[in-house]
């Protein structure tokens, strides 16, 4: 368990296109006793690494099973059509899911949106991933939709993509077993919510870090003024 006494680690988990690098720098600085492991998953398998225990929570995509995860919505991506440098999409800044209907869509397996089936004519078969959609795209064979950052991920020098007006979009959260509510769980909520390092939500006062209070220079005593001494005239002899 991640609240062990003796070795205390935190595991987060992490789907393609997510991007724990911010956090986990924060994590590190602000509890430098508690190595953070990374791992990274598919978005079909993220599920059951959380459910397992395998990981302590995961960066996620949305949805996920509210009866069994708590879950904090992060951001949401920009959907993008992914096609050969040359194509005709490439002279707009962006499209809309109308400019597909002509077009072989790809749907990989590892799809993250939640339709039965993409606009546009689908494809012979199914790829089994999104990076075998992409390969499939550099090869002539259809367009890619799917998030920006899976299409950042899969770059090829002959391969852009544009942003699609209308598209559904896929939203990356912080997702953990609700059972499995631990105090290093809430304290990574607390880093990617932007909870100060003082802050003890979650935990009790007593349970928090301690801080050596900087020590507070006194400032030197004044000290009384002294009176004036009144000086008589001499009398002349």
């Amino acid at each position: 368990m991640t609240d062990s006494v003796d070795s205390p680690t935190f595991r987060l988990a992490y789907v393609p296109g997510a991007t724990p690098a911010k956090w986990a720098r924060i994590w590190a600085e602000r509890y430098p006793e508690v190595p953070l492991t990374l791992l990274q998953v598919t978005s079909t398998e993220a599920s059951d690494v959380l459910r397992s225990g395998t990981a302590d929570a995961g960066l996620v995509r949305l949805p996920v099973d509210r009866t069994t995860f708590s879950a904090i919505p992060l951001y949401t991506e920009t959907t993008v059509a992914v096609v050969p440098k040359d194509h005709v999409f490439t002279a707009a800044e962006e499209i809309t899911l109308a400019d597909l209907a002509d077009e072989t869509v790809l749907h990989p397996k590892d799809d993250v949106f939640e339709w039965d089936r993409p606009p546009g004519e689908p494809a012979f078969e199914r790829p089994e991933t999104t990076a075998d959609a992409i390969d499939l795209v550099a090869a002539g064979i259809g367009v890619l939709i799917t998030p920006q950052s899976l299409a950042r991920l899969h770059h090829r020098r002959d391969l852009t993509y544009r942003p699609i007006a209308d598209a559904p979009q896929s939203a990356v959260a912080l997702s953990w077993p609700e059972e499995a509510t631990t105090d290093l769980v809430d304290d990574f909520i607390g880093v990617v919510r932007g909870r100060t390092v003082n802050s003890t939500r979650g935990r009790t006062k007593e349970e928090q870090p301690k801080t050596k209070k900087a020590p507070v220079k006194k400032a030197p005593a004044k000290r009384p003024a002294r009176k004036a001494v009144s000086q008589k005239p001499r009398r002349r002899k």
